[in-house]
């Protein structure tokens, strides 16, 4: 007697086969010229049993890496082999997206919209959908990010590592470093995990770049996660070294405008007090110097020459457990990267 077939998979009024993969827009809205913006979605529906899985980018305008994590895990996948069902949704914030912005048009944060509302705002609609469609389809989400306007981060999962099976998706994903973050209302996260959804957070680079480092680093992510669940084969890479856990971090910020020329690079280990760079007024004198303010690990950093006084300048997160294993300075990320261990590229 033959197996049971896998049953199709609704989705946007569509039913994708078992083995199939599907392209669509999921309407949102039209601009004043008459033409309709949709929620761009392809969802690769597996021959075999598995978990339904969503990965999600550019829920900020302005954050590309994660656009190109998901097209690189698509071009890597294929329904044939598959466990499982997979959503992408590349680009969440379609408008802010082809503006180059982070907000939508009325200046609100996407990510603060959520669950929304069908009949709500611009953000709330948008929210409303993402959550109807793909999150009360899904048990396990990848919400990908990068630095806001001019910081950098290095690769890291946010997540509730209270949660024994958030963590242990968080451990498989293998970011050099995963930070135990607090719900924020109106994000995504938060939606989610009131829906029943298991969330994991990555934050990698910079806004309106492709950093390749950043990019590799959350391909090689996403797909450790899928063999985790037993939607694809365990990737034939070396294994990266356990991730180094955070439970507090915080940013170092100017003590007074000026140009800052930081030292400081991602993935280096600082202790309180050691020079992370300084500020200078426009003729070159020193105005004041940039310490560590706790020891830990840089995971951001600004990127902007000019400062004023309050702004962000250094991410430190301190630390659990025992001292990172040493971590030298580095004139780059990516050799700072290296001393973490490569992360290998899928």
């Amino acid at each position: 007697m033959s197996p049971v077939a896998r049953p199709s998979f609704a989705i946007g009024g569509v039913k994708i086969r078992p083995g199939q993969t599907r392209e669509m827009g999921l309407p949102i809205t039209k601009l004043v010229t008459g033409a309709e913006v949709s929620l761009p979605l392809r969802v690769l529906h597996g021959r075999h049993d598995g978990p339904v899985v969503w990965v999600n980018a550019a829920i900020h305008g302005d954050e590309v890496v994660g656009v190109e994590v998901i097209r690189r895990v698509l071009a890597s996948l294929s329904p044939r082999t598959f466990r499982g069902t997979l959503i992408a949704v590349p680009i969440v914030n379609v408008h802010g997206f082809m503006a180059g912005d982070r907000y939508l048009p009325d200046r609100r944060d996407l990510n603060r919209s959520f669950p929304g509302s069908a009949r709500g705002s611009l953000a709330g609609r948008i929210a409303n959908l993402m959550m109807r469609e793909v999150v009360d389809k899904s048990e396990v989400g990848i919400d990908l990010h990068t630095g806001s306007d001019r910081r950098t981060n290095l690769p890291q999962i946010r997540a509730d590592l209270d949660d024994p099976r958030t963590r242990a998706l968080a451990e498989a994903f293998g970011a050099p470093v995963m930070l135990h973050a607090r719900l924020r209302d109106g994000s995504l996260r938060a939606a989610a995990r009131e829906r029943g959804a298991t969330v994991l957070l990555f934050e990698s680079g910079e806004a309106m770049r492709f950093d390749q480092w950043a990019i590799e680093a959350g391909v090689s992510g996403v797909m450790r996660v899928l063999a985790a669940l037993d939607m694809v084969e365990t990737p034939g890479a070396p294994t990266p070294p356990p991730s180094l856990v955070s439970r507090r971090s915080g940013w170092l910020r100017a003590g007074r405008s000026g140009i800052v020329h930081l030292d400081a690079t991602l993935g280096q280990r600082v202790e309180v007090g050691d020079r992370l760079g300084g500020l200078s007024d426009s003729f070159g004198k020193t105005l004041r110097l940039v310490r560590a303010d706790r020891p830990g690990l840089v995971i951001g950093r600004t990127t902007a020459p000019l400062v004023n006084r309050g702004d962000a300048l250094v991410h430190i997160a301190e630390i659990e457990g025992a001292e990172p294993p040493g971590v030298p300075d580095h004139p780059d990320a990516a050799e700072a990267f290296d001393a973490l261990d490569e992360i290998p590229v899928l």
